[in-house]
């Protein structure tokens, strides 16, 4: 089968290539995003691996060969999945390759804004040695860290933090307990998360939750809270959490994913000096990165060779 990556801003493509070769097989790269971009380069391939491109049924209906699409990552928002169902094609994804690396930089961004690491430095280098403008600051154990989404990565992330002496509360419709996570976690509402919780973690799909913290959950929420996003943007009404944020309803926020990225600096909510925000990189460690290339590229020879893939999207009649 012929396969193209659609678009990869990726330094090299050497781990890709190296597992297609191995294969017997090889990989094209080209720089498609647009549907257009993609109908006149990639028209002739079996196997898209994309990373932005737009695989819509416009893209669908004018690459009659294609059969599966893997995305580089765990959200397939690009890709039409339902569209792709009707024309029998295969959507796959690569979710566990930077999980320990999305729960461990969550507990970075909540750690820097419980502890006031950020604040304080700033304050320490540009105006004095006064640990009293930290003030308030709370031990662990007193706090309670409540999780949005209890997948691969928010169970991750609510262990990690009970080790840290938290008291960790969760919420997923789809989560079912076992000993194993009773030990760390208590399953609640979303409603106590929400008026419970000194730490709010997002680890949930956007998909079925835009806005799902928005101006009335602000009022809901302590105002000593902190919220942390490390899963989507959307999910977050940034209009509602800069209101939020000026008026003191919650504490501050940490934010690695925002709605229309790449963000301009000029984003209305860096004002803030109590929001941390990195640029969409809590997936990544050289590790993470690594993983990643090699099973977009493992799961696209298995099903070249007919072989079930690991991680598919949506189920084919």
């Amino acid at each position: 089968m012929k396969v193209i990556i659609t678009d990869c801003d990726h330094d090299s493509i050497d781990i890709e290539k190296k597992v297609f070769a191995d294969a017997g097989m090889e990989v094209e790269l080209k720089q498609a995003i647009t549907e257009d971009e993609v109908i006149e380069q990639c028209q002739d391939a079996e196997i898209f691996i994309v990373q932005y491109a737009k695989i819509t049924k416009k893209v669908m209906d004018n690459c009659p060969k294609l059969k599966y699409v893997v995305r580089y990552g765990v959200g397939v928002d690009t890709i039409d999945v339902p569209e792709a169902t009707k024309h029998g094609i295969q959507v796959g994804n690569v979710p566990d390759y930077g999980m320990n690396e999305v729960a461990d930089h969550a507990i970075a961004l909540a750690m820097v804004m419980v502890r006031e690491v950020v604040k304080m430095n700033q304050f320490t280098k540009n105006e004095k040695w006064d640990y009293t403008k930290a003030i308030p600051i709370h031990r662990f154990s007193e706090l309670t860290v409540g999780v949005v989404g209890l997948g691969r990565i928010g169970r991750n992330f609510a262990k990690k933090m009970h080790a840290l002496g938290f008291k960790v509360i969760g919420t997923d419709p789809y989560f079912k307990a076992t000993p194993e996570t009773d030990e760390y976690v208590t399953a609640v509402s979303v409603e106590d998360i929400i008026t419970k919780s000194d730490i709010i973690s997002l680890h949930c799909p956007a998909d079925g939750n835009k806005d799902l913290f928005n101006a009335e959950t602000f009022k809901k929420m302590k105002n000593s809270a902190v919220l942390i996003n490390v899963a989507r943007g959307g999910i977050i009404n940034e209009a509602d959490l800069d209101e939020a944020l000026s008026n003191g309803e919650i504490a501050g926020a940490g934010l690695d994913c925002m709605l229309g990225e790449p963000v301009s600096k000029d984003s209305p909510l860096f004002k803030h000096e109590n929001l941390v925000v990195t640029p969409h990189m809590a997936w990544y460690s050289e590790e993470a990165a690594s993983e990643l290339k090699r099973k977009v590229a493992e799961e696209s020879v298995r099903f070249s060779n007919g072989e079930a893939i690991h991680y598919p999207i949506n189920k084919l009649a």
